[in-house]
């Protein structure tokens, strides 16, 4: 890109951007039966009589998905819902999942996937419903559910406060699969880089050093602050200089990268080095690349000695 103009024209004509800024209009026809859970989180959150929560989400994967990339679709389903979990401040307990296929190949893929991934994080796969389609009825879907718990403080979107550090975690160690925006540090990783790096989330909640996270989704950074901006009541304030960027990677792509284990957090300014230091000791990046403001001031993003505001078309 030529120019921050430039970039912000890109971001706000991006489809996978402006899907996470205008979510609300998504999840908006679940309101009537979600009773007191607040819906917009990274996982549904059950407060138990004993103070703790238990935690539940799904994902499902694009039919495109796991027509071109069926074993890393698989191994995605459990994946992506642990980093929901984990996003709470939450662990997880068990994944099921939910398979239609005409195809015993896919099949074979989709599952070797799950067991990959269920073997490599330390996390049951305890039920679903598989069905196999047969004759002239072609079908392909994929999707998965976890079981999550976590103690009386939790992680949520919801809790963002102006004035806060805005931090991502992330881990560089990757690199892109293909052509695809999605940035993988988890199948190259060990089963305990794997597991020890999730519980880090579970500890800022325990330890009371964050109160807000979200899980860096599709839509990359900027579409995740702004599904954040939206559940806190918050605008934010996005420094690029200060964004951590592998070396070579264009800003624009890195912007709307899916990263395997990313997360940004709002982060209270005397916390900072304390959580630094947690994240780096695992050979994670944790770096305050911003703050979050008052809502009227919107989604801003700044680059050398020009900021911009971002017009997303939030609802």
């Amino acid at each position: 890109m030529d120019s921050l103009r430039d970039l912000c024209r890109y971001l706000e004509s991006h489809p996978a951007v402006r899907d996470k800024a205008t979510i609300r209009q998504a999840w908006g026809w679940a309101v009537p039966s979600a009773g007191s859970v607040r819906l917009g989180d990274d996982c549904a959150a059950l407060p138990q009589e004993d103070g703790s929560h238990l935690l539940f989400a799904s994902e499902a994967m694009l039919e495109s998905f796991v027509r071109d990339d069926p074993w890393f679709a698989g191994y995605s389903a459990v994946m992506v819902n642990l980093s929901d979990v984990a996003a709470m401040g939450g662990y997880p307990v068990a994944i099921t999942d939910t398979m239609a296929s005409s195809s015993e190949d896919v099949t074979a893929s989709i599952w070797d996937g799950l067991h990959t991934a269920s073997a490599q994080y330390g996390v049951p796969i305890v039920g679903g419903h598989t069905t196999r389609t047969f004759g002239n009825h072609a079908s392909l879907a994929l999707s998965a559910a976890v079981l999550g718990k976590a103690g009386p403080h939790l992680l949520t979107s919801f809790d963002a406060q102006p004035g806060d550090l805005l931090v991502i975690v992330i881990d560089m160690d990757g690199a892109y699969r293909g052509d695809k925006p999605f940035w993988n540090c988890s199948t190259t990783a060990t089963p305990r880089h794997l597991r020890s790096t999730l519980e880090l989330l579970p500890l800022l909640a325990e330890r009371r050093l964050c109160a807000a996270a979200k899980d860096i989704s599709n839509g990359g950074v900027v579409g995740t602050l702004a599904m954040f901006c939206d559940c806190s009541g918050t605008g934010a304030h996005l420094d690029l200089e200060l964004l951590p960027c592998p070396p070579g990677v264009p800003l624009d792509r890195w912007l709307v990268t899916f990263p395997s284990y990313g997360y940004l957090l709002a982060v209270s300014p005397g916390y900072l080095e304390t959580i630094r230091d947690l994240f780096q000791a695992d050979r994670i990046t944790c770096e305050p690349c911003g703050r979050f403001t008052p809502a009227e001031e919107g989604m801003k993003l700044s680059l050398g000695c020009e900021t911009l505001k971002l017009s997303l078309g939030q609802s």
